[in-house]
């Protein structure tokens, strides 16, 4: 269980993702009419035939998605999702109050469309890595993830073609392939943030000393670790080899004790992208997976 301190940064993360993603829509997405897959792009579409703004729409749609997500995700994901996706359209019903001929910032809708990919692929994976989503399309992008085991920027581009494509006989031709093409690519940035913000590294150490880095590693940086027994091929001499999974700060901290305590231990360090396990540690295993 997270303490409250946990709990509170989680959700000062959520609010800035979400209102990341709102100034995307508002920003770039609706002066440009472009539909690129998300739920926002879809109220976009439903807009244009319905008397009701992009906001009131967003808040009708984002209602559905969360019944879904009750249904199919779960209490947790519905829980912290409900929040950003009352917070996306109350954001964006300020920005209209605030700027209500918003027009084109780049006057160009490529350039438009960039913005948004990169603004909206950013507010979206601070959501998704805390376990949440601004709602509506992402949800069922969740939904594909849990039930199909597909990385969420693929089926986040997969599921928001359902949006693009019929832009193309509601708009102009350029604006429908545009919108096709910003699906597309708002799945890879999507993994790319994504990847660059979960990354973790595998660090294995070899060291006459291997004992009191261990020591550091449980009491101090309070991690897990797994030792391998390993035998130099040069030798034969029967070594233990620590194997501890780090974020990017620990990193940091856990290389430069290694540097105090042995300038002269073999490391190797891999890039871990997932963990599967989250239980294993609690049988008297690695604690590495619990904990990460």
């Amino acid at each position: 269980m997270k303490s409250t301190k946990e709990r509170i940064q989680d959700y000062i993360i959520i609010t800035i993702g979400t209102i990341i993603a709102s100034f995307s829509v508002f920003f770039f997405l609706t002066p440009s009419h472009l539909a690129v897959g998300s739920i926002s792009g879809l109220a976009v579409l439903i807009a244009k035939f319905v008397p009701m703004t992009v906001g009131t729409l967003l808040i009708i749609l984002n209602g559905i998605c969360l019944l879904l997500s009750a249904i199919f995700v779960g209490k947790e994901f519905t829980y912290r999702t409900l929040y950003p996706s009352i917070l996306l359209p109350i954001v964006i019903r300020i920005l209209e109050k605030i700027y209500p001929n918003m027009q084109s910032l780049m006057g160009d809708q490529f350039l438009d469309m960039l913005g948004y990919l990169f603004l909206y692929a950013l507010g979206a994976s601070l959501l998704f890595m805390n376990n949440a989503s601004s709602g509506g399309l992402d949800v069922i992008t969740k939904i594909m993830n849990k039930y199909f085991h597909m990385e969420l920027g693929t089926a986040m581009s997969f599921c928001g073609m359902a949006v693009a494509i019929p832009s193309i006989f509601i708009y102009d031709i350029k604006t429908g392939l545009l919108s096709i093409l910003g699906t597309y690519f708002q799945g890879i940035v999507l993994d790319h943030f994504l990847l660059g913000f979960s990354i973790k590294k595998k660090v294995c150490v070899v060291s006459d000393h291997i004992e009191e880095i261990r020591d550091y590693v449980i009491n101090v940086m309070h991690s897990g670790a797994t030792f391998y027994e390993a035998t130099g091929a040069f030798d034969y001499r029967h070594y233990k080899e620590l194997n501890i999974i780090v974020n990017r700060q620990e990193y940091v901290t856990l290389i430069n004790l290694i540097d105090k305590v042995d300038p002269d231990a073999f490391v190797s360090v891999y890039n871990v992208s997932e963990i599967m396990s989250h239980t294993w540690g609690r049988k008297g295993g690695s604690q590495n997976a619990s904990r990460k």
